[in-house]
């Protein structure tokens, strides 16, 4: 008969590989941590029978009480209590004391030598009794430590069951000892020998050894991440490990770079699509090898995103809060220069992986940073490319032109590159429509809740800090208001004037926006903005003349619109009242000022030319000139002259000196007192910019004071007239006599 198979199969090769590496893992922990708490206590039982050996060792032994040491009360007591139970000897009878005396003949338990271990009487009686025998039984002192047993398996016998132990062996605590001392003193040896202090050199070449180790395990980490990020998805967090990095000497240097390249690994290898997390059904169900594969370097990757972010903000927190961690690797000097380079990083992350996890979370943390006490964050913040779109970042490839096409492809391949090139641009103009009218939408909206904002802050929260930015944004954007809150926008704006709580840079705002509104649309509206520019006439002699300089950016503009480009609607005898009270004000500030101001007014001569006037001598008009009126409607400045101009003309500043003479000439546009086209084709503005004084520089340079022509050395006597040389050569020419000096008459004299 044939053998029966055996229907159990042995596990194919295929199934073996199968095993999970988890499982395998898991039993290699299992066996670690079983050896390890094996290990443990083993250590912990050594320890605790050292500890025994210590404490037996330090007792010392009891010695047995002498009873001649023994208190004298204690044995008169004795002696009492004896006396009290014993009977008289008179009520004894003869045998009974003869007894007691033979009793007292022999050798008791105190009267022994306790060296000898043989009793006294070899001779045995039968009527002792067992407390003689324990008696007579030597005692020996306990100066060694008792042996313990260990009770192992008993044995069986005829006779019964017999116990079998065996004495645990003792260990030496001599030798414990021994090795005790010799570790103590290799430890002392090794303490004794002091550290060698490196020199300046030595730790600079130190530093540079670590920091190169540090470059190159950096750069091994992120090239195999490079190489093949779903494989080694993991090093990641090896690498974002090392923005702890405990090294003093090269712990900033480390943590910088590591940001950097971490930065721009996520850039590289992050996907074109925002990574969602799995719903209970999609992690049930069974999928590919690939696809689970791609699905666990999403999580890794989305999770060390998260990561890296945090780590980031922490570092400008702890720059923010200004406090040394218990480490004390970093020192509070580096916490800037960490903070710098996280909020770059965060700013180009948010620039180049807008469709990203996380994004909001970048810019509710960056935008705060705007208002941040330090300027260089406030400007790396500020220069965000957030308005670049994916064309400008990931730049469209070029077509090929015909030479290429010919010279590289065949005749078949350009008939295809023909018809992909057309399908791409019909692609392109497609996209192109719809990311224009995206963007329409999103800024309609975004200023809709701008304004709104603007708006209410304007109505309900007038005393608002916010309230001059509120200001500021409204005269940037108030070309892109709409016409039907013009009306209320204006009676709000002069109500805010007319408070007085306003400062006077904010009063030139408010001014600003008025006349940006009238500019634009806002011709369309019959409205008489006179109480605007009497404002604005009433503030100038307010500005700050100091190195601040603030509010004069703001008058130059709020001039350009008012009188410049609103010509037709300014009269003459308000253009005079401006020249003149901009003349007076251009004495009292600094020379940036000055030529910002110079400059307007020769705009405003050659928009208005009959203001030449002022420059006359002889007053027009009936009246007098009433400076300290502010309505420039009615303070007859067509009675006055610039007499400012000629003070002006010996300032110290040469461009001051150079435009006060052009305006006393009648700013002419040709001739010798014609200016320069540097000076004549900039604006107002650009002029006070170009010459400002921030920088703690002269503009133009001063020239040194090198002359090339040698000063003749004077001698002693060239510095003296000569009537004092005469005289001094005669004094020192004539022959002194020499006659003796008595001094007693003097004193005689005296005490006459």
């Amino acid at each position: 008969m044939k053998a029966r198979r055996n229907k159990k199969q042995l596990p194919s090769f295929r199934k073996l590989l199968k095993t999970s590496k988890v499982k395998l893992e898991n039993k290699l922990k299992n066996k670690q941590f079983k050896q390890q708490s094996t290990l443990k206590k083993y250590r912990k039982e050594q320890r605790k029978l050292r500890q025994a050996v210590k404490d037996a060792v330090s007792k010392k032994p009891i010695p047995l009480e002498d009873p001649k040491d023994k208190r004298r009360g204690k044995r008169i007591e004795r002696k009492e209590e004896e006396e009290e139970e014993a009977l008289p000897l008179d009520m004894m009878d003869e045998d009974d004391l003869q007894l007691m005396k033979d009793l007292g003949q022999r050798a008791s338990f105190l009267t022994r030598d306790l060296s000898s271990s043989e009793p006294v009487h070899t001779k045995k009686r039968k009527h002792e009794r067992i407390i003689d025998k324990y008696e007579k039984i030597p005692r020996t002192l306990q100066t060694s430590p008792e042996k313990e047993l260990i009770h192992l398996l008993p044995i069986k016998d005829k006779s019964g069951i017999i116990p079998q132990t065996r004495e645990k062996p003792v260990i030496d605590s001599n030798k414990d000892e021994e090795d005790q001392e010799e570790e103590m003193e290799l430890e002392e040896e090794i303490i004794e020998d002091p550290v060698r202090e490196l020199t300046i050199e030595e730790h600079l070449i130190e530093r540079r050894k670590k920091l190169q180790e540090k470059k190159l395990h950096i750069a091994a980490l992120a090239s195999a991440i490079l190489s093949d990020p779903e494989s080694n998805i993991k090093k990641l967090k090896e690498l974002r490990s090392m923005l702890m990095e405990q090294d003093p000497d090269v712990a900033v240097t480390v943590r910088k770079l590591v940001i950097v390249s971490l930065m721009e690994l996520f850039k590289d290898i992050t996907p074109s699509y925002k990574i969602r997390p799995l719903t209970e059904a999609e992690k049930s169900t069974k999928m590919r090898k690939e696809t689970q594969k791609l699905r666990e370097f999403e999580e890794g990757l989305v999770s060390q995103y998260k990561f890296y972010l945090e780590n980031l903000e922490q570092m400008v927190k702890d720059w923010k809060q200004r406090k040394l961690k218990k480490s004390n690797v970093v020192s509070l000097k580096a916490y800037k220069g960490l903070a710098e380079v996280a909020v770059k990083s965060l700013c180009e992350l948010l620039v180049a992986l807008p469709h990203f996890n996380f994004h909001n979370n970048i810019i509710v943390l960056i935008v705060p940073l705007m208002n941040d006490m330090s300027k260089s964050i406030i400007e790396i913040c500020i220069k965000l490319e957030v308005k670049k779109d994916t064309e400008d970042i990931n730049k469209p490839k070029k077509f090929m032109t015909f030479k290429e096409k010919r010279k590289t492809l065949s005749r078949m391949q350009r008939k295809w590159k023909k018809a992909e090139e057309k399908l791409e641009r019909e692609l392109r103009e497609a996209e192109a429509s719809e990311s224009t009218e995206k963007k329409l939408k999103l800024h309609t909206e975004t200023l809709n809740i701008v304004f709104v904002t603007y708006f209410r802050i304007l109505k309900k929260a007038q005393r608002s800090p916010l309230l001059p930015a509120v200001l500021e944004g409204l005269a940037k954007f108030a070309h892109l208001i709409n016409v039907e809150f013009f009306d209320d926008l204006l009676v709000v704006l002069h109500t805010l004037i007319e408070s007085g709580d306003l400062s006077y840079q904010e009063s030139l705002h408010c001014v600003q926006t008025a006349f940006h509104i009238l500019s634009g649309q806002g011709d369309v509206l019959n409205i008489d903005p006179m109480k605007f520019y009497t404002h604005l006439y009433k503030t100038l002699f307010k500005l700050h003349a100091g190195a601040t300089n603030e509010g004069v950016e703001t008058v130059l503009q709020c001039l350009d619109v008012m009188l410049t480009k609103r010509r037709k609607q300014v009269s003459q005898q308000r253009a005079l009242a401006f020249i003149k009270r901009l003349c007076t004000l251009a004495l009292h500030v600094l020379p940036n000022s000055s030529i910002g101001i110079l400059a307007t007014t020769r705009i405003l001569m050659h928009t208005f030319p009959k203001t030449d006037l002022l420059l006359d001598n002889e007053s027009q008009g009936s009246g007098v000139f009433l400076p300290e009126l502010d309505e420039p409607e009615y303070c007859n400045a067509q009675n006055t002259a610039l007499w400012e101009l000629h003070a002006l003309r010996r300032h110290y500043h040469p461009v001051v000196q150079r435009f006060a003479s052009h305006l006393i000439a009648g700013a002419p546009s040709e001739g010798s007192e014609a200016l320069k086209p540097e000076l004549s084709r900039r604006s107002a503005a650009e002029l006070f910019e170009a010459y400002s004084m921030a920088a703690m520089t002269f503009n133009p340079p001063v020239e040194s004071s090198n002359s090339k022509v040698k000063s003749k050395v004077l001698q002693g006597d060239s510095f003296l007239n000569e009537d004092l040389n005469q005289l001094i050569n005669r004094h020192c020419n004539e022959v002194v006599t020499q006659s003796p000096l008595d001094f007693t008459k003097y004193l005689e004299t005296s005490l006459q």
